[in-house]
Parts: C-alpha cells; structure tokens; sequence
C-alpha cells in the first residue's frame, strides 16, 4: 500500500472524493492507495472469486465481489475479495445490489502484492473480525501460503499443497485445497 502524502480528513470528507485507480482506503484518518494489482494477484483474485461464486451464488448462499469498498467501523476500505452471505447483501428500493455497503463482509480475503506491506493488510483483516467478519484470509502468492485469521483463535497458516483450506461454515461446500489456489498461476 502506498500512503499518500495529506492532511487527516474525516471519514465522511474521504467518502465524497472521487475515486482512484488503483483504489485507497480510509484507515485512521489517512488514505492509503493500494497497489495496482500484478499478474499473479489478479489471476487469484478472478479464479477465487468465480470458484466461490460457482458453488455459493446460485443457490443463494452468498456472493463473492472483487474490490468492493465496504465501510465500516470508522474505516473504509477495498478487500481484494469479499464475501457476503445472501441475506447480508445490502439491496436497494428496486431488490437490485446496492451500490454502497455500509457493513463488514462476512469473509474478507486480501492477496498480497510484492511491494504491499503484510502489517497494513492485516490490521485490515482484524478490523473486520472486530466488526464481525467470520474469517479472513491473507494469501502470499510467492510464499504459496495462506493465512487464515478466526475470531478470538490464533492464526493459522496452510502451505501443504494438498491440505484443504478451512472456510466459513454457510461455505462448507467449497472444496479448494492450497494446490487448488495456486495451481491457478498454472493455467
């Protein structure tokens, strides 16, 4: 994440700017901008989310989004993956998908990028466990791990190719082992 050099603002005056490519966040005052996302990031970002998706959306159990601001708790922040169980999808006056989520995702998912910080990512992880959120991962592309941060449990980290990754239990039927997650760079 790059910090970009200004004054503290409030929450309210970041919400009214308009956006930026790649996308910042609001984080204790200041905006932060992400890194633009590199080839390895983006393949795990499409691949993950339409895996979740194939498996979750059509029988309305949740949805995944890529890069969805969500704000919350004082913060306003860009996962790289969020995941929101079906009821939990905030809807407008016509049923449709609202533009703005106000709330913290029921799973939030951050791929690290080569020149982000892991300190930063996770800070924003544990916000959302604060604020409710059922489990985050943050994946290394280049360790070939995944962390795995739980409400009021210790962090685990899964590297064994064939080992399956926990996941929220309203997702227990998606099945991606770690091979499954990074043998995507393959293809």
């Amino acid at each position: 994440m790059v910090q970009t050099p200004s004054i503290a603002i409030t929450l309210e005056e970041f919400l009214k700017l308009p956006e930026t490519e790649p996308a910042s966040e609001y984080v204790d005052g200041h905006i932060i901008q992400k890194p633009m996302p590199q080839g390895k990031h983006s393949t795990i970002q499409t691949e993950l989310s339409t895996a979740i998706n194939a498996v979750l959306k059509p029988r309305r159990i949740a949805r995944a989004f890529s890069e969805l601001r969500c704000t919350f708790g004082g913060r306003s922040i860009v996962p790289d993956v969020t995941v929101f169980s079906w009821a939990r999808i905030p809807r407008d006056e016509n049923g449709e998908v609202a533009n703005s989520f106000q709330l913290a995702p029921d799973w939030t998912i951050e791929i690290l990028s080569p020149d982000q910080s892991q300190t930063k990512v996770t800070k924003n992880i544990l916000h959302c466990l604060k604020s409710k959120t059922r489990m985050g991962w943050l994946v290394d592309p280049e360790e070939q791990s995944v962390f795995v941060y739980l409400p009021d449990q210790p962090t685990d980290v899964f590297d064994q190719p064939e080992t399956r990754l926990p996941v929220p239990e309203f997702a227990r039927d998606l099945a991606l082992t770690v091979g499954d997650l990074f043998g995507w760079l393959l293809d």
